[in-house]
Parts: structure tokens; C-alpha cells; sequence
């Protein structure tokens, strides 16, 4: 038998490393302290939603600036049914898919009357309905409180399976986890269940109807394609990872308020998937981290950097962190118009443009 034989394939060798790094990575982070494990678990969190509109926008074409109106369903969702507002405490096995159900809900009501739209008039219709569910969220108090409005809801459940809570700090096979590191490895085994679906959405007939649409909408009516549906489907599957998304970020929060999702997230949602490549699930892994982290690095590191050059805090730290990470972005766009990593297809044509197919 030759040396070959024995060695390991080398994705085989790749994919073990990543999981040593991702089992070693809320310890390490820890030692940081355990912001920076909440900042992880905060990544993660845009991760699913970056993937969940990757398929809107990266695989169908549909350019949606309301994203987040599906993260505040699924979070709003866990609020009502695992609090004391209502008196309800389902578990979690019940109220994740109660959440995606009615993210995905929202997602067909949304997608219905925009068929038709494309491009600035579609993103418009979108931005309006994520500025509508947010307001409805901070106005339905009366006359019967729903949401609690501007006030939020508080003393949120955690995620529990049986007796075992996610909040706090537990004692594992000897070793003393920290709430947000038991959140850690949750989020990171539902990131590996949602880009396994990914996956298998992008290689199906749907994937690749979804493909053909955002291409060339009128070449896939010819071929027989039901664009009327599969838009809504790509609407409704996009939806859902918001939901469940909304739902652990309400367990981990214990609050909800409307404040937290405003239409600047919904904008960092969308750049995180055209920073990182649209269409490409690597690439959107790749600009979810690197957004959600970046801030918070600068966030903590301009203030000490400039008391090492100058002496003394020049400029604020929070409007110095938003200009380098604009002037990031920026560079990035100009020198990488299909993204840190593309899609294959899209780099070898150099078509970073969902609509220019369809001009």
C-alpha cells in the first residue's frame, strides 16, 4: 500500500482544522473577555441572516431592502410566546418554528404584490414594508398592548432544552461554560444546519430556477419556469432564516425593542452579501463575519491607537470608527465589484449586477 493511501483526503484534513478552531474559539475569546464570545455569537447571527438574504438577492435577483422586518417577527414571535407579557411559555422545539412559519408568512406578503417591480421600484416597496413592521411594533400598545411599544418586552426566556438552560453558567464534563459560550456552540450548530440547507437549495431545480430568474426573467418563463411562484418561494425561504434567526436573538437578548431594527440593518445585511460575494455561500459566510466584527474591533482599538501615535483622543472613537469602516467598504467596492469572493461564474464574467441581465 503506497504513502498516498494513508495520508487523510485533504478536505478531510481542512474541515477537521476548522472544528478544532471552532470548538477552541469562545475559550480563546473568553480570555478577553466575554464581549468579545458576544460578539462571536452576534456574527453568527448575521450569518443566517446574510445566507437568508443571499437567497432573495443573490440567487433570485430581487434586490430587498426590508430584511429585517422578518428578523423582528421571529424575534418579536419568541418575545410573545416566552415571556410573562402574555403569560406563555412554550419551548423552544414549538416557538423556532412558529417563528420561521410566520417570517415566512411575512416574507409571501411581501412578495405578492411586488412580482412585478424590479430593481430601484422593488427596493423602494421593500425599504417601506421593513419601516412599516418596525413601527408597527413601536405602536401597537393600544388599545390593547400587544408589543409594549417603544418600551419593549422584557424578561425574555432563554433557550431551554428540558432542564438545561442557556443562560448562566454551567458545568460540562469538568469544564465551567459561560452563557454566551453555551450560545456559542448552539448558534454555530444551527449555522452548520442552515448553510447544509443553503447548499442544497443552491444545487436543486429550485436553486437553479432561482438562477435562471435573476439571469434572465423572460428567457425563464420560455423555458416553462412559474417565476410568479418561485419568487414568492425564494421571498418565503429567505424569510424564514430571518424568523429563526429573530427568535435566538430574542433569547439571547431577554429584550426586544423596535429600536433594534431599524433600516441600518437592513442596509448592513445587504452589504454584508454583496461585500462578500452574492450568489457565493462562502463569500456571504465571509462578509457576514467580517462586518459584524470589524466595527466592534475599531470600536475598542482607534481609541488606544490614538493615544499611541498622538498622545492624547483626537477624534471620537464611535465617528472615527464609521469613517474607516466606510472607507473600507468603499476601496473594497472599487477594486472588488463582485466581492472578496465571488462566485466562480461571476468572476470569470465580471457581472456583479443582479439586474444587468435583465436590462
Amino acid at each position: 500500500m503506497s504513502i498516498k493511501n494513508w495520508l487523510l483526503p485533504r478536505s478531510t484534513v481542512g474541515i477537521g482544522l476548522i472544528a478544532i478552531a471552532l470548538i477552541a474559539l469562545p475559550f480563546a475569546l473568553a480570555t478577553g473577555g466575554q464581549a468579545w464570545v458576544r460578539i462571536a455569537n452576534f456574527a453568527i447571527l448575521y450569518v443566517f441572516l446574510a445566507l437568508g438574504l443571499n437567497i432573495v438577492v443573490g440567487l433570485a435577483g430581487l434586490l430587498d431592502l426590508g430584511y429585517i422586518a422578518f428578523y423582528a417577527v421571529g424575534a418579536y414571535t419568541w418575545a410573545l410566546l416566552a415571556s410573562p407579557h402574555f403569560g406563555l411559555h412554550l419551548p423552544v422545539w414549538a416557538i423556532l418554528p412558529i417563528g420561521a412559519a410566520c417570517a415566512c408568512v411575512a416574507g409571501v406578503l411581501l412578495g405578492s404584490p411586488t412580482l412585478k417591480l424590479r430593481g430601484d421600484y422593488l427596493a423602494i416597496v421593500t425599504l417601506g414594508f421593513g419601516e412599516i413592521v418596525r413601527i408597527f411594533m413601536n405602536n401597537l400598545n393600544a388599545p390593547i398592548n400587544i408589543t409594549n411599544g417603544a418600551q419593549g418586552i422584557t424578561l425574555i426566556d432563554p433557550v431551554k432544552i428540558g432542564d438545561f438552560s442557556f443562560a448562566g453558567n454551567s458545568t460540562i464534563f469538568g469544564l465551567t461554560l459561560s452563557g454566551p459560550q453555551k450560545y456559542y456552540f448552539l448558534l454555530v450548530a444551527l449555522a452548520l444546519l442552515v448553510i447544509v440547507v443553503n447548499l442544497r437549495l443552491q444545487n436543486s431545480r429550485i436553486g437553479r430556477a432561482w438562477q435562471a430568474i435573476r439571469e434572465d426573467e423572460i428567457a425563464a418563463k420560455a423555458v416553462g419556469i412559474n417565476t410568479r411562484n418561485v419568487k414568492l418561494l425564494a421571498f418565503a425561504m429567505g424569510a424564514s432564516f430571518g424568523g429563526i434567526a429573530g427568535g435566538v436573538f430574542a433569547a439571547m437578548q431577554g429584550f426586544v425593542s423596535p429600536e433594534s431594527f431599524s433600516l441600518i440593518e437592513s442596509v448592513m445585511i445587504l452589504a454584508m452579501v454583496v461585500l462578500g460575494g452574492m450568489g457565493h455561500i462562502p463569500g456571504v459566510i465571509l462578509g457576514a463575519v467580517l462586518l459584524a466584527i470589524l466595527p466592534e474591533a475599531l470600536r475598542y482599538g482607534v481609541a488606544p491607537l490614538q493615544q499611541l501615535l498622538f498622545g492624547k483622543v483626537l477624534v471620537d472613537p464611535e465617528s472615527l470608527r464609521m469613517l474607516i469602516f466606510g472607507l473600507a467598504l468603499v476601496l473594497v467596492m472599487r477594486f472588488k465589484p463582485a466581492g472578496l469572493w465571488p462566485a466562480p461564474e461571476r468572476k470569470a464574467h465580471g457581472n456583479p449586477n443582479p439586474e444587468e441581465g435583465r436590462a
